[in-house]
């Protein structure tokens, strides 16, 4: 059942962009969290919901929802549509900076350049294994969408 709502948000969030749908998709598979999850990390952040959006950016989320961090996190760890959301919108912000799809999903995870590209090359696996051949996009059918 939970994993019909997260598919459902991923459906939602993408707007009916394939390639989006896909992406959120690659970073589901790759963080495999759930509605509920709590991960902790080594530096002490943890890692929330299904797709495991760091508690880093709660502190952000709620600047941007004008809602307090405490009601950002319980969302982010047990609203699914707001975990992909919010996992839609890091992943978004990163491909307007950068403007390179790879670049974006690698600072999804991590800032560090080297985390990113395993990271991206993870995620292209995961894509792969989902969706075969038709897994992956042309630099033109992947535009640029304000988060």
């Amino acid at each position: 059942m939970l994993e019909g709502e997260i598919a459902r948000c991923i459906r939602q969030a993408s707007s009916g962009k394939l390639w989006l749908e896909k992406t959120l998709w690659g970073l589901r598979d790759q963080e495999g969290g759930w509605v509920g999850a709590e991960i902790e990390n080594s530096n002490g952040s943890h890692d929330l919901g299904p797709l495991q959006v760091n508690s880093w950016w709660v502190p952000k989320l709620a600047a941007m929802t004008g809602r307090p961090a405490s009601h950002v996190r319980w969302w982010l760890t047990h609203d699914a549509c707001f975990n992909v959301n919010a996992a839609r919108w890091i992943f978004l912000s990163s491909l307007a900076m950068t403007r390179d799809y790879w670049r974006a999903v690698g600072a999804y995870h991590s800032p560090t350049q080297w985390r990113q590209r395993r990271y991206a090359a993870s995620v292209a696996v995961h894509l792969q294994r989902r969706f075969g051949r038709d897994a992956f996009f042309t630099r033109a059918s992947v535009q640029v969408v304000r988060p």
